[in-house]
């Protein structure tokens, strides 16, 4: 019932001319417009009397009151844009006050009926301005329909400015750093400030969960001598959609207010982070990703024996191995090559014996850097299904996006090691959301390129070559006639690749494919 009574106490407030019949003093001239009149700003608190008891009601820390010259001894006030506990109020006006002097001090009082449906109110008003300063106190007296009484106290204290205070009021700059709290650690990327549209939004980890969000804190830089509300370095809550509304105040006591919201859930990949396999000395980015390493393990691990016997034998390098050079972002970036293992099998046969025989033969002659979100479970019989692509996911994705950097092999082979003139090596850099029926259901090197996969959307380059770093920004888009349906269960999947014939073991060897600062976006 309370709040009730304050909403429509101040909608009428609003809706009608608050007219003070003021104290009388004709015989004095006051130095209005050089002492008095102009802009204050200071602070408003609204308290509720409750059996004797005042109640916060809430404050506003920036509230502009003007004051304009009425008379020769008379001031007249305005409070703009009043707002309470959220509600938009617009201006309270108090007319032809007239002014008595106290000492230094000037002095004025003034009483309202406020009548409407809802309710009446009398209302009494008292201020007094000294040395550039203005107090102001409203009482109001509440009657609703029925009977029921409220008292309301309303108190103002504010400092008049000097007319050359700034008029901007922005938010320049929002972010969330984990080291003021571990928790904006789950904010990937960089804040998105539209200034026209007064909008803050941000993306978060697709593993985020909602009690995680609850306690985001940012730290925001406004623009000179303004103020927000919240403030900086104040936890908020960011959880299930939720918007959080910051009020700026300029120096001059301009508003503007800002919506911040999260954008959407991202799924990162950095290449900061490499596990190491102890058996076959190679490295995989951390998490569940995967790569044609994995393949080669076995061979080349039969290769460093016969080297070790036999020092002209070379060990061809891994297709997937960390880069720490050539890096858009952060330390490392991943490497994916094409490497041609025509010599490799040749040593295999010539000091190998009958297993080196073997693996000679069932060795493809080229073997393209391929790296993707998912698992490898060597399969010698058929090598193609050793690629498990993807990983369960909620949610819809939007875009794929990143930095790749991409030079093609001087001389392209077919499976045969034959050389194809002409022919110029191309990667690929692709990701995929399709349907299962269960988490056992997976698509392999053979399955995902089947006219019948059960692939929903996809999103991928149309061409491959970038002498220079180069950002990828790739829609997600339905495909197969099929629509994305949240009651249904997915799994996602990105697949970069060196060489894009590599499933049928064609490439240029020394195609060479750089990536960092891979993200996936959800809704």
């Amino acid at each position: 019932m309370k709040k009730s009574l304050f909403y429509y106490l101040f909608v009428v407030l609003c809706a009608v001319n608050l007219f003070s019949s003021c104290s009388e003093n004709e015989s004095i001239v006051l130095p209005i417009d050089s002492d008095l009149a102009g802009k204050y700003k200071g602070k408003l608190d609204v308290s509720i009397s409750q059996g004797g008891v005042d109640i916060p009601g809430g404050t506003v820390n920036s509230q502009i009151i003007t004051v304009t010259k009425a008379g020769d001894n008379a001031v007249s006030l305005s409070i703009t844009d009043f707002s309470f506990m959220g509600i938009e109020i617009g201006d309270i006006n108090l007319n032809d006050c007239v002014l008595t002097t106290n000492g230094d001090n000037y002095e004025f009082t003034g009483t309202t009926k406020v009548e409407a449906e809802l309710l009446t109110a009398d209302v009494d008003a008292a201020g007094v301005f000294s040395n550039g300063s203005l107090n102001l106190n409203l009482d109001i007296d509440a009657t609703l329909t029925g009977g029921v009484k409220q008292a309301v106290k309303v108190t103002y204290s504010g400092t008049r400015l000097k007319g050359d205070e700034s008029s901007e009021a922005k938010i320049t700059s929002f972010i969330f750093d984990r080291e003021v709290a571990e928790v904006d650690s789950l904010v990937i990327g960089e804040t998105t400030i539209n200034e026209e549209a007064k909008t803050i939004t941000f993306m978060v980890a697709d593993t985020a969960k909602a009690e995680y969000l609850t306690a985001l804190v940012p730290t925001i830089e406004v623009s000179k001598g303004a103020t927000v509300v919240p403030a900086s370095g104040e936890a908020q809550d960011f959880s299930n959609g939720k918007i959080v509304t910051y009020t700026v105040t300029a120096e001059d006591g301009t508003v503007a207010e800002y919506k911040v919201s999260i954008a959407s859930k991202v799924m990162s990949l950095t290449f900061e982070n490499w596990v190491y396999d102890d058996t076959y000395h190679y490295y995989t980015p951390a998490g569940f990703y995967a790569s044609t390493n994995g393949g080669s393990a076995v061979v080349y691990s039969s290769l460093e024996g016969i080297a070790s016997q036999h020092p002209e034998v070379v060990v061809p390098p891994y297709c997937v191995t960390q880069e720490t050079e050539d890096v858009k972002e952060g330390a490392t970036a991943a490497c994916l090559q094409t490497v041609s293992l025509i010599q490799a099998k040749q040593d295999l046969k010539e000091y190998g014996g009958w297993i080196g025989g073997i693996m000679a033969n069932m060795a493809p002659n080229i073997t393209a850097g391929s790296l993707f979100m998912g698992s490898f479970e060597l399969n010698a019989a058929a090598p193609l299904k050793s690629t498990k692509f993807g990983v369960m996911h909620e949610g819809k994705p939007l875009k794929f996006s990143g930095w790749y950097k991409y030079t093609p092999g001087e001389t392209f082979y077919d499976k045969d090691a034959n050389i194809v003139e002409g022919k110029v090596d191309e990667c690929d850099i692709y990701a995929v959301l399709y349907e299962v029926e269960d988490e056992s259901f997976v698509l392999d090197g053979e399955s995902i390129k089947q006219a019948d996969a059960p692939i929903v959307m996809r999103a991928g380059i149309e061409s491959g070559n970038a002498t220079d770093w180069k950002r990828f920004d790739l829609d997600f888009k339905e495909v197969n006639g099929k629509s994305y349906d949240p009651n249904k269960m997915y799994k996602i999947a990105f697949i970069c690749t060196s060489s894009k014939n590599g499933d049928v073991y064609e490439g240029a060897p020394e195609s060479r494919l750089l990536l960092d600062d891979l993200q996936i976006t959800f809704e």
